[in-house]
């Protein structure tokens, strides 16, 4: 197998799976530069789906200047192409962490580009819940915290698993980007080791492995949303 893969993929051997540019450091890089931001970004981005639909004209918190504010918000940000959000936020990013280069800067930009997607996501799905069974619960006397929590968050719950998977995948491609501020990961090796350097096998190496990980997570998601989808009924 070893000889196959010196034959085949002579530079994919060379660059080794330790040290700065090994696969398995590329592969650490890219998870870190997922999960992370999944979490940062996922919280703001479900504050302000939430937020947008219960201040909606007709929500059960209508309000429409924090609905305006929220909704300017998510469409500017979502506007701005991320290779120049990277700019945009370095002043940002260098008071948050300490310095604009590296994977650990890169989780700044990444959360802050994938919150305003996640956002529009999470109030589609939450806007998909029947509107009956609002009206229901506010007849019974549920609080808006309860409807939030307990129609809305849990009727749409499958919808979120699927529009939760459809960001991280929108995030992996995000994090080649990344390597524009030195954050390293499977995009930045297909580019730096393989593109620039005319090592097609890199490049071919790189993308199979990031289309793996999109893999595991659309199978994943799917069957996520299929259970949670089973458990409504």
């Amino acid at each position: 197998m070893t000889n196959l893969l010196n034959t085949w993929f002579p530079n994919v051997s060379s660059l080794g799976w330790t040290g700065d540019s090994g696969w398995g450091t590329a592969i650490w890089q890219t998870v870190y530069m997922t999960l992370w931001p999944a979490v940062f970004g996922g919280v703001i981005g479900l504050i302000f789906g939430v937020l947008l639909v219960v201040t909606k004209p007709g929500g059960i918190l209508e309000n429409s200047i924090l609905f305006s504010i929220c909704d300017k918000i998510v469409s500017v940000f979502r506007a701005i192409p991320f290779i120049i959000l990277l700019a945009f936020i370095a002043p940002f990013t260098q008071l948050l962490v300490g310095t604009q280069i590296g994977m650990t800067a890169a989780l700044v930009p990444l959360s802050v580009g994938v919150a305003p997607f996640y956002a529009r996501q999470i109030q589609v799905a939450l806007e998909s819940v029947n509107p009956g069974k609002v009206e229901a619960a506010q007849a019974l006397g549920a609080t808006n915290w309860d409807i939030i929590v307990h129609v809305y968050l849990k009727e749409a719950r499958s919808e979120i698993a699927r529009v939760s998977t459809v960001t991280l995948i929108s995030l992996v491609s995000l994090t080649a980007m990344a390597g524009a501020i030195g954050a390293g990961g499977l995009g930045n090796t297909a580019i730096a080791y393989g593109y620039n350097r005319f090592n097609n096998d890199v490049t071919l190496m790189a993308t199979l492995l990031v289309l793996l990980f999109v893999l595991i997570i659309q199978l994943v998601g799917d069957w996520l949303a299929k259970s949670l989808n089973h458990q409504k009924r």
